[in-house]
């Protein structure tokens, strides 16, 4: 659990599989667990959406949300639509980050379990590399990726 007085970050997944997403991430050695809160599953992009506000965002300023949610093959659109429901003074510490499909095809493709990717992405920013990221169905987080980073790699991967 993190210290809402210090920069930490909570991550609100759309489903169980974005979850393991976040859970794998947790494995990797360098990565500070008190830092970081793995919310429930909200069960569903919209419900992601609708729970922004019931994350203590304007009561916490030290606190970061990223929303994990399936774009399910429609990037432009759904980012458009999350982005404009997030208040304009929480914009800055809220990041959206997904897979262009549906973290089932990823799995798939990569052949590895969904906290093995996570934990791969963990170790990858933790080394600096970012080899995970120019795969077909994630190269579209590139940009909101480096925002994230510059934001919380200080406080949240241990050098």
């Amino acid at each position: 659990m993190s210290n809402k007085y210090k920069p930490h970050l909570q991550i609100l997944p759309e489903d169980d599989a974005n979850r393991e997403f976040a859970t794998g991430f947790l494995l990797e050695s360098r990565v500070c667990e008190r830092s970081i809160n793995v919310l429930k599953p909200a069960g569903g992009w919209m419900k992601v959406v609708e729970s922004i506000e019931s994350c203590g965002l304007a009561s916490t300023p030290e606190r970061r949300l990223l929303l994990l949610i399936d774009f399910d093959d429609d990037v432009e659109n759904r980012l458009q639509i999350v982005r404009s429901r997030i208040p304009e003074n929480l914009r800055e510490r809220v990041f959206i980050l997904g897979t262009a499909s549906e973290p089932e095809q990823l799995r798939k493709q990569l052949g590895k379990k969904l906290e093995d990717i996570g934990q791969q992405i963990a170790k990858e920013c933790a080394d600096g590399d970012g080899q995970f990221w120019i795969h077909p169905l994630v190269q579209h987080n590139q940009g909101e990726l480096e925002r994230l980073s510059r934001e919380v790699k200080g406080f949240l991967i241990d050098a």
